[in-house]
């Protein structure tokens, strides 16, 4: 499996030069990440790489904690990939559909009406259920809230994983990667790309 960690820019758009049409693209910045460490099945019981990126200015006295972003992915038996090696985005060269995770923009605290697209109660003949959640209890049995209650909370700010996104365009001379749609968080946030498979 082939996985990178990046950098969310922004969104963007390209045109399609033989047809005109226009794809709306999410731009993530993806420099040369460094192998801390490589598992392996005989050791560790499976395969694996641990990948760090985004070195911090000031050093640490743990190695580590000098990154902003480390992650471990899963590899196959025959990936040959050493401890100490970089891994950029040419290494999704050849890759048409990624799985990302990101944390998404936290949106604070939240109604019912925002957070799980409630409907409003009537604003007129003396109504005073406007955009409350209504009856959220049971009768004497069980006399509690059950769990998983659609209620107010705070919304956003969960990791988040998308599927079967597609790679429009790889810029390796940049460190660049360009994916259809929207990606899940703000501006500067971290996101783990690898290969869908």
């Amino acid at each position: 499996m082939k996985g990178i960690l990046a950098r969310k820019i922004g969104m963007s758009r390209l045109i399609c030069p033989e047809t005109g049409r226009i794809t709306a693209v999410t731009v993530l910045e993806a420099p040369e990440a460094k192998v801390l460490q490589v598992k392996t099945a005989a050791k560790d019981g499976y395969d694996a790489a641990v990948l760090a990126s985004f070195e911090r200015n000031k050093t640490r006295k743990n190695a580590n904690k000098n990154f902003q972003f480390i992650q471990e992915l899963k590899l196959d038996a025959e990936a040959g990939i050493k401890q100490g090696e970089g891994v950029g985005v040419g290494s999704m060269e050849g890759v048409s559909r990624v799985k990302i995770t990101s944390t998404s923009k936290g949106k604070g605290f939240a109604g019912v009406i925002k957070r799980h697209n409630f409907s409003r109660g009537p604003e007129t003949h003396g109504s005073h259920h406007h955009r409350e959640p209504g009856s959220v209890g049971t009768c004497a049995k069980p006399a509690r809230i059950l769990k998983g209650k659609k209620m107010p909370g705070r919304m956003g700010g969960k990791q988040t994983t998308l599927r079967n996104v597609e790679v429009v365009q790889i810029d390796a001379a940049k460190n660049l990667i360009a994916l259809k749609g929207a990606v899940p968080g703000a501006k500067n946030s971290l996101v783990f790309i690898r290969e869908d498979v």
